[in-house]
């Protein structure tokens, strides 16, 4: 089946059309610059979802300090993983004067009538990283390829154990997002649709059982939160209960870095060692711990999404829709929230292995040397 053809009401797993270059005006109402008269404020409020991962913090203080630069008001607020929380720190916002809200979301299905409230008073939303699904009030989304972020984690395992040859078998376990965040299907199904054929071969064992049937069932595996503590407890789980016999895992696939970091304290515990036993595990984000782990061979790569880009391109949507211009996208097809087709910039992710962290993570100013102990 393709992937078209998989495309779901709330989680579409489309890729992007290649070379589509297309511009949407503002939405509806809620565009402030609609009618083209430059003619907003640039009040807005950022709602991040927790400070307890890093890439959140450094996404909203980034950011922050961009529009700043542009002379904007702004109000930065972080939920807590706390969907109430965060309903109310947009209505604060909201009735703070905000006239642009860029929401990185908590539970994606949660924020509807509060943002409904908000387009009603003439605010622009821009989804961050994480769709809002099952509302007409969310103009615009910014991300990365999610999908294509798993497919890279998904090609990484498949050419490192040289599947496509014909190599196995190898004891597989797999490990999915948090079910209340939209990018945790995309990340699953990207990888999943590489690695399927190879555990339908059996060239992938899974020793646990942990497996997700079909693309729509990776939620039975995720890991609410993406806690690392909860990895790591399930990691255990899975060694003390399917690994007894003198068995050793020899590959999972962690969607992102707070997870592997969960699933290498694991292994640690369990007796594994960097080196020859240790197993082959993927991760997202860069975070500066993991890419220390990356250099001590603890982990084997991260997906790096420059943030930085993100936080760029979101600052361009902000400046066209104050000056009343049209705001550039990218993708027009793909991102169906279940009440509309949101129209979408997205950005390429990027593999980033040992060899890498020098020329992509430091020379770049992603990271500096002394973070990651260089």
């Amino acid at each position: 089946m393709s992937r078209a053809k998989r495309l779901l009401t709330v989680l579409v797993a489309t890729g992007v059309v290649a070379g589509l270059a297309a511009c949407a005006p503002p939405a509806g109402s809620s565009g402030g610059g609609a009618e083209g008269d430059g003619g907003i404020d640039c009040n807005v409020g950022i709602s991040m979802p927790t400070r307890s991962l890093e890439r959140w913090i450094n996404d909203g203080e980034g950011l922050k300090s961009k529009l700043e630069d542009d002379g904007c008001t702004v109000d930065l607020q972080y939920a807590d993983n706390k969907t109430d929380q965060q309903i109310s720190q947009i209505q604060n916002q909201v009735a703070g004067g905000a006239k642009i809200l860029v929401v990185a979301a908590v539970d994606g299905l949660t924020l509807g009538p509060a943002l409904e409230d908000a387009k009603s008073q003439d605010v622009t939303v821009i989804a961050y990283d994480r769709l809002i699904n099952g509302t007409d009030a969310v103009d615009y989304y910014a991300t990365f390829d999610n999908y294509k972020v798993g497919q890279l984690q998904g090609q990484f395992i498949e050419n490192q154990l040289g599947l496509a040859d014909g190599a196995g078998p190898f004891n597989f376990e797999p490990f999915a997002g948090s079910p209340d965040d939209n990018n945790a299907g995309f990340f699953f199904q990207g990888a999943w649709d590489v690695l399927l054929p190879y555990v339908e071969s059996g060239q992938l064992v899974i020793p646990s059982g942990k497996l997700s049937a079909t693309n729509d069932d990776w939620k039975s595996i995720g890991i609410l939160g993406w806690g690392s503590d909860d990895a790591q407890a399930e990691m255990d789980n899975r060694l003390q209960s399917f690994y007894t016999g003198g068995q050793k895992v020899q590959v999972v696939l962690s969607p992102n870095d707070s997870l592997a970091l969960g699933i290498e304290q694991s292994l640690s515990s369990a007796g594994y060692t960097p080196g020859s036993d240790w197993p082959i595990i993927t991760g997202q984000d860069a975070d500066k711990a993991n890419v220390e782990a990356i250099l001590a061979d603890r982990q084997s790569m991260t997906v790096w999404k420059d943030t930085r880009e993100l936080g760029n391109q979101v600052q361009k949507m902000i400046q066209a829709i104050v000056a009343g211009d049209e705001v550039e996208v990218n993708d027009t097809e793909t991102y169906d929230n279940g009440n509309k087709v949101v129209p979408s910039f997205l950005l390429d992710p990027q593999v980033v292995v040992k060899d890498d962290v020098q020329s992509l993570l430091i020379d770049s100013g992603f990271l500096k040397a002394a973070d990651v102990g260089l």
